[in-house]
């Protein structure tokens, strides 16, 4: 197919300046609420008070999202060939910021594993014999779920690619998908929205069981979550999309507006129990009266 007669032919495109705006916003918006996150966990040097589990599903959704994306606009991005590059980048929006989503929560799992405490990575074994310490079953945990994202991400992407490659769709905004590639698309689609809507369950319980907000920041949380409203109109007014494509950023968008509101809670419950996000008490400085006897003074002045 001539990629300046039939290609350019099929590729018109209007231009839609709201979605454009919708596409800035969104991405301003997701990269300013994934970066207090990304910073908390590395100014703290901890990721406790993550959910391996939230992680995994959180990992996959995105990127189970992101494939049924390119699925869905493959026809869409062949057009680049025929159209400008300002055009391109226009009409490949929806995908990089599909990507973009799962590249930043991806982030988070890969600061998780890296940060992860020393002291919560092997169990205390008071015997001399041992030939090497005992990883915990929580460490085992992360590492395998680290695997299993991986695995699931090489899998989607390797069979993406292939059904793109060997079972072509049209160029243009109003092509039709063949149906194998459309039953793929569906099950990417359908399969994120199943694994985004149980994301947050594990991690609910985890921060409700641990009654402590951890290394979650609720920056990224109080963004995110309106930001969720964006995400999906921004998707939605692609071409080329379904319900299949923003479905589960609705999901998402519920459920971390309940954690949002747990970690507020127990930041309230923190402080009046004084103590910091990881359960450390509060250390306050006392002011020093330089007329007060030595005995009257707080042991962290005399010190």
């Amino acid at each position: 197919m001539d990629a300046g007669g039939e290609n350019a032919q099929d590729c018109q495109f209007g231009n839609d300046w709201l979605t454009n705006l919708i596409a800035v916003i969104v991405f301003v918006g997701m990269s300013s609420g994934y970066a207090p996150q990304l910073y908390r966990i590395i100014k703290k040097g901890s990721s406790e008070g993550f959910s391996p589990f939230f992680l995994l599903l959180g990992s996959t959704s995105a990127a189970a999202g992101f494939w049924n994306m390119i699925t869905m606009q493959w026809g869409v991005a062949r057009c680049c060939g025929s159209v400008s590059l300002g055009s391109c980048i226009e009409i490949t929006a929806g995908i990089f910021q599909v990507f973009w989503q799962w590249f930043c929560f991806t982030a988070i799992f890969v600061l998780y594993i890296l940060y992860y405490p020393e002291r919560l990575k092997h169990e205390k074994n008071l015997s001399t014999d041992a030939a090497e310490p005992v990883k915990t079953k929580e460490w085992s945990l992360a590492l395998v779920c680290s695997w299993v994202t991986f695995a699931h991400f090489v899998f989607s992407g390797t069979t993406t690619l292939y059904l793109m490659n060997t079972i072509t769709p049209p160029p243009g905004p109003n092509s039709s998908l063949p149906d194998q590639v459309h039953l793929w698309a569906t099950f990417l689609g359908v399969s994120s929205a199943i694994l985004a809507a149980i994301q947050y369950a594990p991690q609910l319980i985890h921060t409700y069981q641990l009654k402590l907000v951890g290394a979650l920041s609720i920056p990224m949380m109080f963004i995110n979550a309106p930001g969720s409203v964006f995400m999906i109109t921004g998707i939605a007014l692609r071409p080329g999309t379904n319900w299949t494509s923003w479905f589960t950023f609705l999901v998402a968008g519920i459920m971390q507006a309940a954690l949002l509101f747990m970690c507020i809670a127990w930041k309230f419950r923190q402080r009046r129990l004084g103590i910091d996000d990881f359960g450390n008490p509060l250390v306050f400085e006392v002011p020093v009266n330089m007329d007060s006897t030595e005995d009257e003074r707080s042991p962290l002045v005399r010190k």
